[in-house]
């Protein structure tokens, strides 16, 4: 999986935190129920500009940190997110002590991370008993209007592995135990505007040429005028959230 990709998005830190969606609340707290009740320490791995923070700092007494590897996302997480310790790290080298934390989460982020070197470390700074969450908005691309705007836009690394047609789920190794996943489903309102902007927090669109990023904008803004979706009106963007979790032995 390319390098550049991974590591691209804080070119477009902006366009990320207006045009990704937030995280449901019931996702997020099933994927912390199995965490140990004496001590609620999270770190928030691959954090971006905060989408998936904010929600974890509304835990009730949660103590967050965020990583990524990132300083121009992280730059926009301490102002999406004021107060929130962050540092500069990834899932396979993490700058904390061991058995620090009671649970690590990754929002939009495994599928950047190598599996087994990252379940390792993240097994390293997580607690015995703690947990491993894993989370991912998904375009639900059964609407037909969703299915044509990713055949423009290009499928990303998360929808093949969350929902590819072959897709077997996230793999976590040891040394976290059996993984467990829900899924949700809900609507999103977008404007055009906002559209745009998440078409161009995607990794394929930050790294691809001018031209091709011009003829994507052109055949998206075709599918928009088709849809009648003009100024400041919205249109439902349905999404799947599908949520993993695994407890460390």
């Amino acid at each position: 999986m390319s390098a550049d990709r991974a590591t691209s998005f804080g070119a477009e830190a902006a366009n990320y935190e207006a045009g990704r969606p937030e995280y449901p609340f019931d996702a997020v707290a099933w994927m912390l129920e199995r965490m140990p009740t004496d001590s609620r320490r999270i770190v928030d791995v691959g954090a971006g500009t905060g989408k998936l923070t904010r929600v974890l700092s509304h835990a009730p007494g949660a103590e967050v940190v965020a990583v990524d590897p990132d300083p121009a996302m992280l730059a926009a997480l301490r102002q999406s997110v004021p107060g929130v310790p962050t540092f500069q790290g990834t899932a396979e080298q993490m700058p904390l002590p061991d058995a620090s934390i009671d649970a690590a989460v990754l929002g939009q982020a495994w599928h950047w991370v190598e599996p087994i070197a990252a379940s390792a470390e993240l097994g390293r700074v997580v607690r015995s008993g703690g947990v491993l969450g894993l989370i991912w908005n998904i375009r639900d691309e059964s609407t037909e209007w969703v299915r044509r705007l990713t055949d423009v836009m290009h499928s990303s690394p998360a929808e093949n592995m969350v929902n590819g047609p072959e897709s077997e789920g996230p793999r976590i190794a040891a040394p976290f135990g059996e993984v467990e996943t829900q899924r949700w489903e809900w609507n999103r309102p977008m404007t055009r505007t906002q559209l745009h902007q998440m078409a161009l927090s995607r990794s394929y669109l930050i790294t691809a040429p001018a031209d091709e990023r011009a003829e994507i904008t052109r055949q998206m803004d075709a599918l928009f005028d088709e849809l009648g979706l003009d100024g400041e009106s919205t249109i439902d963007l349905p999404y799947v959230t599908h949520a993993f979790r695994a407890v460390r032995g």
